[in-house]
């Protein structure tokens, strides 16, 4: 992963898609590499109960499993970004979310904790099956909220990332980074001699 944080805290499916931001001007890939990858796993741990060991630690990832995630988070970009612009999702994208979901559904399982019934949901399969499961039921979460509808994408000129807004106003994808990139050229501008 290069040294840009990823920007977190939006629903998992954009915190996914948010994983190909623009660096310097040219797209970038935050998931990349496994290395790539676990150290984002590791920023979204609070997320990915069952899929991350209880110290949020990621199983041993292989190139098929990045391969899996890589493919839910283009599905869920495809979907969302028509979905937001109130359009037809690709019928492609979405046989490939439902088809990662399938590989490795969630089954409640119960357990006793010496004071009462716990149910928790357990899947079966690889990690990056398991992983690109999760992910790809975050999609469809959000893809089934109404919320989706108001998706937007960063008014900076150099940004791509989607965030959902938490305030009508809110044009930033996070008022420390673009936010104030804006606000800093904009009183350039203004006071600028000459």
């Amino acid at each position: 992963m290069t040294d840009f944080v990823p920007l977190i805290g939006e629903p998992l499916a954009l915190d996914l898609i948010n994983t190909r931001p623009r660096l310097s001007g040219a797209p970038a890939d935050l998931i990349a590499t496994i290395e790539g990858l676990r150290a984002w796993l590791a920023l979204e741990a609070d997320r990915l109960a069952g899929v991350l060991d209880a110290d949020g630690v990621a199983p041993p990832l292989n190139d098929r499993d990045l391969t899996a995630v890589h493919e839910v988070r283009d599905h869920a970009r495809g979907v969302i970004e028509r979905v937001r612009r109130s359009g037809r999702p690709p019928e492609a994208a979405l046989r490939g979310i439902n088809r990662a979901q399938r590989a490795a559904p969630a089954i409640r399982e119960l357990t006793w904790d010496g004071a009462a019934i716990t149910a928790a949901p357990r899947r079966d399969g690889p990690p990056g099956v398991r992983l690109a499961a999760v992910l790809a039921e975050a999609v469809a979460d959000l893809l089934t909220d109404p919320a989706v509808a108001t998706v937007r994408e960063c008014a900076a000129d150099d940004c791509v990332m989607l965030f959902l807004p938490t305030h009508p106003h809110r044009r930033w994808c996070s008022a420390t980074r673009c936010g104030n990139r804006a606000r800093v050229a904009r009183h350039y501008r203004r006071h600028r001699v000459g």
